[in-house]
């Protein structure tokens, strides 16, 4: 069973990736009219840290028997959805920086 130590500890971990993301932003300028990966990175990071709270504080509600199992498990089929759309779109970066890396100069 997650216990609190755990969840502060993922969280940190999140808020270090995001404030890493923050970085990217800015070295690259953005395109014109358009928006930069970092600032995407970030907002993405911050979300899927919301929503792992979340569900979190959804968790202790119900330990507290103040809340209803039905919002529980959705916010934990959120948070779970979110974590593995940032694992798939990670994975897809790290795909597409290993084929730059392939490319003959």
């Amino acid at each position: 069973m997650p216990t609190p130590a755990i969840a502060a500890n993922a969280y940190a971990a999140l808020a270090q990736l995001r404030d890493q993301s923050a970085s990217l932003g800015r070295d690259a300028a953005a395109p014109e009219g358009g928006v930069n990966f970092g600032s995407v990175l970030k907002d993405v990071m911050a979300n899927v840290t919301a929503v792992g709270r979340k569900s979190d504080t959804q968790a202790n509600a119900v330990a507290m028997g103040k809340a209803n199992m039905v919002d529980v498990v959705t916010a934990v089929a959120e948070s779970e959805t979110a974590i593995q759309a940032l694992v798939s779109v990670r994975d897809k970066v790290i795909a597409a920086y290993e084929e730059i890396l392939r490319m003959p100069i």
